[in-house]
């Protein structure tokens, strides 16, 4: 038997489709590891929602129930414990649905192996933070179902290599989440033009990043009498304007920088990065199509 892609032998009573991924320069041959299916989509969808829930219901609680104790205190190891069965639910529907195979779970933990290494040397100092460099290129070239899950579990991983688990750790994967699941939402493009897409993208996503991690300890971080303090009850307006003073004020100037590390990683490593993930994904040939012929074997082959 033979499959996409693979060199076959009329004798082998197979016939491979051709791989649908293997085109023209112009055109984007892109094997999606995890492809979104209903099943997996509905999943991503309610992982997502828990993750805007447990980033902004203090910024939407008014009455005497808003408190500065509310904001995430004692809340963040249930919504760690919420985050990994949805990131293990979205790997076996999956996984059950025949859209995943063991060739892309060895991909998904070789990069995710990969991104927590670039954050071992510098977690997060300074804003260098050169594993949303890799995310970006995996998401783009893999798919955002895949990338939604590489985000998330290079964050897991990285954290437990480091020593950086605490109640910041399920909102840091949700943040680096969804960066891996827009990067697979962009426009196509080629050449020149991905490259600057991809670079224009990792600048935004560095401090979109940022706003959100710094989001989830704002409310009970920035004191209760400076002019970008969290007020309980307040309108959300209001509130809103006085989290961006607080985020211009404290966290500028380590999200430049982790914008400016990452667009420089893609302009100057993205095209041989994007090459090797296309070539893997390829070879790999995930989820190949295979048609039996009902051809005889030839006498004596084996």
């Amino acid at each position: 038997m033979s499959v996409a892609g693979l060199p076959t032998s009329p004798a082998d009573g197979v016939k491979a489709v051709p791989d649908a991924g293997r085109r023209g320069p112009a055109s984007r041959p892109l094997a999606r590891a995890i492809r979104l299916r209903p099943r997996a989509s509905a999943l991503v969808a309610v992982a997502s929602l828990v993750g805007v829930a447990a980033f902004i219901w203090p910024l939407v609680l008014t009455g005497s129930s808003a408190s500065t104790n509310l904001a995430h205190a004692s809340d963040a190891p249930w919504i760690f414990m919420a985050v990994l069965p949805l990131l293990m639910a979205v790997v076996l529907a999956e996984i059950a649905e025949g859209a995943m195979d063991a060739k892309a779970v060895a991909l998904l933990g070789i990069l995710a192996a990969c991104g927590a290494a670039l954050r071992v040397p510098s977690p997060g100092v300074a804003g260098f933070e050169p594993m949303f460099f890799l995310l970006i290129l995996a998401g783009r070239v893999m798919g955002r179902g895949f990338g939604f899950v590489l985000g998330a579990l290079t964050l897991a991983v990285s954290a437990l290599v480091t020593g950086g688990v605490g109640p910041w750790l399920p909102f840091q994967m949700f943040a680096a989440a969804w960066i891996g699941f827009g990067a697979g939402c962009l426009p196509d493009a080629r050449g020149k033009r991905e490259l600057g897409l991809l670079a224009a993208y990792a600048a935004v996503a560095s401090l979109l990043y940022g706003a959100l991690t710094n989001l989830w300890f704002w409310p009970f971080g920035a004191g209760t009498t400076t002019s970008f303090s969290f007020v309980p009850g307040a309108g959300l307006a209001e509130n809103l304007h006085r989290f961006v003073l607080f985020d211009l004020a404290t966290s500028l100037g380590f999200d430049l920088p982790r914008a400016a590390t990452n667009v420089v990683l893609i302009l100057v490593l993205g095209r041989p990065v994007l090459a090797a993930l296309r070539r893997a994904s390829r070879r790999a040939v995930f989820d190949a199509p295979v048609e039996f012929t009902g051809e005889e074997p030839t006498a004596g082959h084996r």
